[in-house]
């Protein structure tokens, strides 16, 4: 009995239709994979082409080319890895929409779909959307214990799809077999060989990267004219590599010379590049000279090339910072464009959890547990790199001024175990560096010196009040008639002439040059 579930579209769920495989590829007929090559004869023109015709609908030549870039570029295909690795090496967290025991029963069955390889396969096949501007997976459903379950994800070929003729919004999949149009369908009637996605079989991602025709926001169409433009460098600097440092070969033949005879000398000035012999009439003379010397000349194909890859660049990453070695930038620079990088990564992550959300979620919940107000949710976990150097620069400080830290919390922080009670640990260093020799007693406190320097302080500070006397009991007179600060200002430059502070001066002389002498004569270094 047909099922009387409607997806989220308001469309009926098919039971039968989720065993099958609906999308596969056929050997005759319109999803086919066998495409003829666009990037081999691929011309300003061509390209012009290729792109209004997809606008247009017939994407199927873009899409080709879209796949060939990454296949035969480089840069570009490295590029567009970091962008998809950013966001598939994420972990996926499943939420639960509310605390009530079923919504958790039903978010653990989804935390055990995500468990799965499959999905981890299932989220990179979707990212592929980010350079042609959609992907689609085909879900194969399997019922087992009362359940409906993915029992695998086929990424299908985008080529087997096309978007609606009236809006370019609806992603319809090609097929030779479509029913006849009803008469309200506007879709079925201006193209006839497409169908509407089947219900609860596909997860179809369409990051909107910029607004207007999805078709049009893929990367790849951005990265289209600096493919173009770099393939014909290449080609240029090839060619210029093969004759640079050689000298012109030039041949001379006389007025009298018959058209055998140019031959014979177009011949030889061919062959003196490649055998670096030729034989030629004695009428005729062959001419070596030095190639011309144009200084940087040879380095114009290289500062396009790498030009060209910047701006792939910045199309695919948002920066070059990070994807091209070389660049001069400080350090500090280089940080603030990863931000910008990890703002697009939390772009993506965001719009492909919304996909997972909606096409792979809802339809596992919906048949199994039927249609509900609240669904379990997904979500990338990202976690911003934290400057570990400036954290343990900045927390010294903070527990001299008694500040409290958890050490286990520290120990979280840089990734390191709890040590086992017979470990061997690493301590601090037992003293400080050697500082200069006048000083060093003074850091260096132990053994006979230190106690000697301990007794001489001792005796200092026997009779310190008879020696600051002279010196403070002015002072503190001064201070208790004095009415205003004016007046304790003005008679404490009065005194400053009249202390008597010889006696003090001449002990703290004293100590210090023992103390001086006494580092001296213990210095071992």
């Amino acid at each position: 009995m047909a099922s009387k579930l409607l997806d989220q579209y308001g469309r009926p769920v098919e039971d039968a239709l989720l065993r099958e495989e609906i999308a596969s590829a056929q050997i005759a007929g319109l999803r086919t994979v066998w495409q003829d090559p666009v990037a081999t004869t691929l011309m300003p023109s061509t390209l012009a082409a290729l792109l209004h015709d997809a606008e247009l609908g017939e994407a199927t030549a873009y899409l080709t080319l879209a796949e060939e870039m990454e296949e035969r570029e480089p840069h570009y295909s490295s590029v567009m890895r970091v962008r998809k690795l950013a966001v598939s090496s994420l972990p996926v967290a499943i939420e639960s929409p509310s605390d009530d025991p079923e919504d958790v029963k039903i978010t653990d069955e989804v935390r055990e779909l995500f468990a799965r390889p499959s999905a981890g396969e299932l989220i990179s096949d979707l990212l592929d959307a980010i350079g042609k501007g959609y992907s689609v997976c085909e879900i194969m459903w399997e019922r087992s214990l009362s359940r409906w379950e993915p029992r695998e994800y086929i990424w299908r070929d985008p080529r087997f799809f096309r978007f609606d003729r009236v809006e370019g919004r609806e992603l319809r999949m090609l097929t030779l077999n479509a029913p006849p149009a009803a008469a309200d369908d506007l879709h079925a009637m201006l193209d006839p060989a497409s169908v509407p996605l089947a219900p609860y079989k596909f997860v179809v991602h369409r990051p909107r990267m910029k607004s207007g025709l999805q078709i049009r926001g893929g990367l790849a169409r951005l990265a289209a004219a600096s493919y173009l433009c770099k393939s014909f460098t290449l080609r240029d600097w090839m060619a210029f590599a093969e004759v640079y440092g050689m000298p012109l070969r030039i041949g001379k033949y006389g007025p009298q010379a018959t058209d055998k005879d140019i031959r014979t000398l177009i011949n030889a000035v061919a062959n003196l590049g490649t055998d670096a012999a030729a034989v030629i009439p004695q009428s005729m003379t062959l001419e070596l000279v030095a190639a011309a010397s144009s200084a940087g000349g040879e380095a114009l194909f290289e500062k396009l090339a790498t030009w060209l890859d910047h701006q792939t660049s910045k199309a695919v990453l948002g920066q070059t910072m990070t994807s091209d070695s070389g660049h001069s930038s400080g350090l500090a620079q280089a940080k603030v464009h990863d931000e910008v990088r990890n703002d697009i990564r939390a772009d993506d992550a965001v719009k492909l959890a919304t996909t997972l959300d909606r096409d792979l979620i809802r339809a596992y919940v919906d048949l199994n547990h039927g249609p509900r107000k609240r669904y379990p949710s997904a979500s990338f976990s990202i976690e911003e790199p934290e400057d570990l150097v400036s954290l343990a620069k900045a927390l010294p400080p903070f527990l001299d001024r008694g500040l409290k830290v958890e050490a286990s919390a520290i120990r979280d922080k840089f990734k390191l175990a709890e040590p086992a009670p017979d470990a061997e640990l690493l301590t601090a260093a037992s003293s400080p560096a050697p500082a200069p020799a006048g000083n060093r007693l003074a850091l260096h406190r132990s053994g006979p010196a230190a106690d000697q320097l301990d007794e001489m302080e001792d005796e200092a500070l026997d009779g310190w009040q008879k020696l600051a006397d002279p010196v403070l009991e002015p002072v503190k007179a001064l201070v208790q008639r004095a009415r205003s600060m004016k007046e304790l200002k003005a008679g404490l430059a009065q005194l400053a002439g009249q202390l008597d502070t010889s006696a003090l001066a001449d002990q703290l002389a004293r100590y210090m040059f023992e103390a001086h002498m006494l580092g001296d004569a213990t210095d071992q270094d």
